[in-house]
């Protein structure tokens, strides 16, 4: 989830895999990553984690690279990571209706939390799917908040603009559920605004389509179809968001 390679000074191998991640080539991305060093094999768990995510698919190859970079971590801070990876992709597992492995996601992150300092950029992260989970799994939204602005407070202190995308997306999620438009507005504008910045090109198609949630017409049906050309045009990804972006039945009247 950090943003390696979105900034001017990263090597030219994270510039390289940071153009694949975003253009939803996370194998391809992965494949480029030497295997062999704790940094390197989690950082390509966490791509292939991602793509699950995303696609739905390559769950036995997230599960492998997973394995690998669990074997090879040494330090607290690696396990720690490791367990975060962990967390997400029985969270995602279970989010995608795969297999319930909730309680397996809550103790991995919680492994994390013990493993991870307070101070690490890691921790903003850990933070944020802590929410997720809260938010979809425990259907907690006070709890997700709190999670979320720790994350959003982290990812701000650490100049990790990706992941502040995804926390002003989900804090704004919350807004719109309360009523609280404007703020979900703003949020969901920042979110998109970052993400376009970064050329995040497969988060930018769910970003439109949150705002348009947010806004009237015409605006609305008018970042729906932008959404819905990025989305055409990554191949149908992320694929949860084919339902949202489903245009009404014909003779449906919408709001």
């Amino acid at each position: 989830m950090s943003g390696n390679g979105t900034n001017a000074g990263d090597d030219p191998l994270q510039t390289a895999v940071w153009r694949l991640r975003s253009r939803a080539c996370w194998a391809d991305a992965a494949a480029l990553l030497p295997p062999d060093t704790p940094q390197a094999a989690l950082q390509r768990a966490a791509l292939l984690v991602e793509r699950c995510l995303y696609t739905e698919r390559g769950w036995q190859d997230a599960e492998d690279a997973l394995r690998t970079a669990e074997a090879l971590a040494h330090s607290d801070e690696e396990r720690g990571a490791a367990a975060c990876e962990r967390g997400q992709l029985a969270y995602t597992a279970t989010l995608h209706g795969v297999r319930d492995r909730a309680d397996e996601a809550r103790a991995a992150l919680g492994r994390a939390a013990a493993l991870v300092p307070p101070g690490s950029p890691d921790r903003a992260l850990l933070d944020f799917r802590r929410g997720l989970i809260a938010e979809n799994l425990t259907l907690s939204p006070q709890a997700a908040r709190a999670a979320y602005r720790r994350a959003h407070a982290g990812a701000a202190a650490h100049a990790d603009p990706l992941l502040l995308s995804f926390t002003w997306r989900h804090l704004a999620g919350l807004a719109l559920r309360d009523g609280e438009l404007a703020e979900a507005r703003h949020g969901f504008a920042e979110s998109l605004r970052i993400r376009e910045e970064l050329g995040y090109l497969v988060g930018t198609a769910p970003a439109l389509a949150s705002l348009a949630d947010a806004e009237t017409e015409p605006e609305a049906s008018r970042l729906r179809e932008e959404a819905r050309r990025l989305f055409r045009l990554l191949g149908g990804v992320p694929t949860w968001l084919a339902r949202q972006l489903a245009p009404p039945a014909p003779g449906v009247a919408t709001a």
